[in-house]
């Protein structure tokens, strides 16, 4: 009895883990969003600026930033080309977030830009939305956490169960927390 207490509640909090997974994949989206409007509307001035002279060009204009004879200007090259390689990364992320699902979890896992993911991390709201792509990423999630948990249990107990004692009790049922 107390094991099937166990299942339910350990199965509940997968649940609620997975629900959490849509979430903090759209909470990451609206922070990729505003980071890129942000770098964007930084980078208007000079786009106006390689569009009138460089044919749109930014490269162009960093380049001739860099090659000027002015320090103060040479300097503000750096300056733009931390703000363009930055919407860059932004633009990219963005590209990402928009690809099946599969490959946007997949992204998250082994991609993601951590300084993104971190802010997201610390100003996540937990709530418990009640869409379909929720209830179906938290019951997989709980199916296939609670699954582990077993059979992770399972062998614990064959490993640790002397094998004369498994012999004798053959006729008993084993440690499950699915009977």
């Amino acid at each position: 009895m107390i094991r099937d207490y166990f299942r339910l509640v350990f199965f509940a909090a997968s649940l609620l883990v997975g629900v959490q997974v849509p979430n903090i994949i759209d909470q990451y989206e609206k922070r990729v969003d505003a980071h890129l409007t942000e770098a964007t509307e930084n980078l208007a001035g000079f786009q106006n600026t390689a569009n009138e002279f460089f044919a749109g060009n930014l490269e162009t204009l960093i380049k001739h930033y860099q090659q000027s004879e002015d320090p103060v200007i040479r300097r503000d090259a750096e300056s733009l080309d931390q703000i363009y390689q930055r919407t860059r990364n932004f633009q990219a992320e963005q590209i990402a977030l928009q690809q099946p699902w599969y490959r946007v979890i997949i992204h998250l896992v082994f991609n993601r830009n951590e300084v993104l993911f971190t802010e997201t991390l610390r100003a996540y709201t937990y709530n418990v939305p009640l869409n379909q792509q929720a209830i179906a990423w938290g019951v997989a999630t709980g199916f296939t956490l609670t699954l582990v948990c077993e059979l992770v249990l399972m062998l614990l107990f064959r490993l640790l169960t002397p094998r004369s004692r498994q012999k004798n009790n053959a006729s008993k049922k084993s440690f499950s927390l699915f009977r």
